[in-house]
């Protein structure tokens, strides 16, 4: 069943594009892009413990790739566009993370942080992405082989569905990854990395090669982020967005894949619903407020994530069962005579007239 549920899950999403509104539709699309980008980052948390809150700086990168180099009058070809906007992300992960790996703890955060701020403010502060007004992007790139596409980017069903089949295969590698010897020694660094070593492994280039990796699945994101809206703004690569990634990891549970897209779905849902107007009406402008109780609440009451409630459930109920065995274990001990209170039988009294040696 745990094997069959990610298959029943993709079939829902795949049934959900025929649902017959735009709203919804693209609110999905938003829900696995954002997806992508938290599994992208689940591989550093999860995998290797490696907490980075420069994350967004490889999303940006992504989006204004796609934006700079498709061309302005017609539709450029994804076979070259997609791999340019990953292989600039890798460049600019292993370059930064080269560095960065240098550091441990919350100086490796800090110095994450540093570098996305840095990319932030190449594009926010000069004309090369169109400055603080962003640059957009006018045509969707095209699937072309020898003049044939197979399919067309500008339909929204059929974008719906290339983004769902990025989705199914970022899932699928990171899997993968996660149950080859490189996941298994990156999850030996995420518990002790000392031991590791003395192990004989050389950390180092692990956890390069996993910062390379997330960078990468980020720019993917990125670059579909950018083909949903038409629109790139700087705001792609702050600071801001690296937390709201990282938060969709730490509520969802940082232990699975799922935990990832469990809490992206349940941020972006709770988004929605806090800036309803139907709902709240003119207290919607306000919604950081009660989205942030949420979120409180949320983390004091679930440790392990959303994904960890039914182990909680789980440990919680047996917990209980254990106490009621003791508990009735106690009483069954208390009701049985003691060996100092057990029934002894009456002395004989002497008969008269009988002698005693």
């Amino acid at each position: 069943m745990q094997r069959l549920l990610p298959l029943a899950k993709l079939l829902a999403l795949a049934a959900f594009a025929y649902s017959g509104s735009d709203y919804y539709t693209g609110l999905a699309i938003k829900v696995m892009i954002y997806a992508i980008f938290a599994l992208s980052l689940q591989l550093l948390v999860g995998g290797a413990g490696l907490v980075s809150l420069g994350h967004a700086a490889f999303f940006g990168i992504g989006a204004y790739s796609a934006a700079l180099l498709s061309p302005e009058s017609q539709a450029g070809n994804l076979w070259w566009l997609l791999p340019a906007a990953m292989l600039a992300a890798a460049a600019y992960a292993l370059v930064t993370g080269a560095l960065a790996l240098r550091t441990r703890g919350v100086y490796f955060i800090m110095v994450t942080l540093a570098f996305a701020q840095m990319a932030y403010y190449v594009f926010h502060d000069t004309k090369f992405g169109g400055g603080s007004d962003g640059i957009y992007l006018y045509f969707r790139p095209e699937l072309s082989i020898g003049g044939w596409m197979p399919f067309d980017l500008g339909n929204a069903t059929t974008f719906y569905f290339f983004v769902l089949g990025c989705l199914a295969l970022t899932w699928g590698f990171l899997a993968l990854l996660r149950r080859s010897p490189f996941g298994a020694a990156l999850a030996g660094i995420r518990i002790n990395e000392q031991r590791m070593r003395a192990a004989g492994y050389s950390t180092y280039p692990y956890k390069l090669t996993a910062y390379v990796v997330g960078a990468t699945l980020a720019s993917l994101a990125g670059f579909l982020f950018a083909l949903k809206d038409g629109f790139v703004t700087p705001e792609l690569l702050a600071w801001e967005q690296s937390g709201l990634v990282l938060l969709m990891v730490i509520l969802g549970g940082m232990a699975s894949l799922g935990g990832a897209v469990i809490g992206t779905v349940a941020l972006v849902l709770m988004q929605e619903l806090f800036q309803s107007q139907a709902l709240f009406g003119e207290y919607a402008r306000h919604w950081h407020l009660p989205l942030g109780i949420a979120i409180i609440a949320l983390v004091a009451l679930l440790p392990n994530g959303i994904a960890g409630l039914p182990a909680q459930w789980r440990q919680r109920r047996d917990a209980r069962a254990a106490n009621a065995h003791a508990a009735s274990g106690a009483g069954a001990q208390a009701l049985a005579p003691s060996a100092s209170t057990s029934v002894r039988p009456a002395a004989r009294l002497p008969i008269q007239g009988e002698r005693h040696v």
